[in-house]
């Protein structure tokens, strides 16, 4: 395979020009609602874009990682995207430096006059403190770096015909992809769940991967097709291709609403009242609305949409279910994060309510993670041309 046929001339397209305007306009509008809301309303906010678009991220080191390990052939075509997503993971350590300053804002028991007359927080007081949270959250950004870059380092030298390094990805996602299950479920418990340090789940974690790998799994659908709609994928990738990331994202529509009704049925069951809060504060003044939605736009409409063979190979279908899980994907991180507000502030608005900040930080963070995953993936050739499996990937045909 030759370099320039996969080499994808960033000049002829606007994408990362466009994605770094948009950035620019949201980054400026967030700094004005930092001036001109209450800071909880501004850093709830910005927790929202930003698990949305950390979580694409992760997901594409987790693409990476198994394709390395299942040694799989038809996703060969689509490992490079996966690459950059996960190449972003760096930029999302600088952009949770607000996170960050934010922490008082943000979350219950990084106020030690709370702790002190909690008995409950201060029996966690040993995992939910500032600075364990701060270095845990650097350790977490340092090794999924340090799995992204050094994946894609050999990624690099195998294009330019080191045969050697296959073997060498395969051998760092082994114990890599160990890391990230328990490094994405910690995660997921101090930037999320801690939001309510009263409430625990110990599928929460699942819970949180589930969401991110469907989110990554439409945003490799939607893009590919932007490429492929623009002649750099239409030798790649073919209907075969998106039958098969069609068949994945019904099966983690399963997936994810197995986990759900798995949380719920047991908390149900359990009748905990440091367990039934979360739910409680989910069903009412409105938010009751958006568990209905999650149910019904987060499974249901997917799984009897994508359950029929014709719609995973109907590229129109597949953009139209991209589009819609990224929305539903946005309203679960919504859904997670927004009702814990007045627990961080009890004078704060505790029904359903949405923020121009909401669209501003989404678009904000969007816009600059689109930017340098675009740089990233010009950088070289979309594709491993010299993976050995690549030509059995662009020939791939299901059974």
């Amino acid at each position: 395979m030759s370099r320039d046929e996969f080499k994808l001339n960033a000049k002829n397209l606007n994408f990362g020009r466009n994605a770094l305007i948009v950035g620019l306009v949201g980054l400026i509008s967030l700094v004005a609602g930092f001036f001109l809301t209450p800071r909880d309303n501004f850093f709830f906010a910005y927790l929202v874009g930003y698990v949305f678009w950390l979580s694409i991220a992760l997901g594409g080191l987790f693409f990476t990682m198994l394709h390395h390990i299942t040694g799989a052939e038809w996703s060969v075509v689509l490992r490079r995207i996966a690459e950059s997503l996960a190449m972003t993971i760096p930029l999302m350590g600088i952009l949770f430096i607000p996170i960050a300053f934010g922490i008082h804002d943000l979350y219950h028991w990084s106020h030690a006059e709370q702790v002190a007359k909690d008995e409950l927080l201060q029996h966690k007081s040993g995992w939910l403190n500032i600075t364990f949270f701060l270095i845990r959250a650097i350790v977490y950004f340092g090794l999924w770096s340090y799995l992204a870059l050094t994946l894609n380092r050999h990624s690099l030298k195998q294009d330019a015909g080191d045969e050697t390094v296959l073997r060498k990805m395969r051998k760092l996602s082994a114990p890599g992809i160990i890391f990230f299950a328990l490094s994405i479920t910690f995660a997921a418990f101090d930037f999320l769940m801690s939001l309510d340090p009263h409430w625990y789940s110990t599928i929460f974690g699942v819970y949180f991967f589930a969401g991110s790998w469907w989110l990554t799994l439409a945003f490799l659908n939607l893009f590919s097709q932007y490429l492929r709609k623009n002649s750099a994928l239409g030798k790649a990738m073919t209907t075969e291709h998106y039958h098969d990331i069609g068949k994945l994202m019904f099966g983690f529509t399963v997936f994810w609403a197995y986990i759900a009704f798995s949380q719920f049925m047991l908390i149900w069951y359990g009748n905990i009242p440091e367990e039934t809060i979360f739910y409680k504060h989910r069903w009412e003044y409105g938010w009751e609305y958006v568990s209905m939605l999650l149910f019904f736009g987060h499974f249901v409409l997917p799984f009897f949409i994508l359950i029929f063979r014709s719609s995973k190979r109907n590229l129109y279908v597949m953009a139209i279910m991209g589009f819609w899980f990224v929305f539903m994907q946005w309203v679960d991180y919504y859904w997670l994060i927004m009702p814990n507000v007045t627990i961080a502030n009890p004078d704060a608005h505790h029904g359903l309510h949405f923020s121009w900040l909401h669209l501003s930080s989404t678009a904000g963070i969007g816009g600059l993670f689109l930017w340098f995953f675009w740089y990233r993936l010009t950088s070289n050739p979309i594709v491993p041309i010299r993976d050995p499996k690549l030509e059995n990937s662009m020939q791939f045909v299901n059974h």
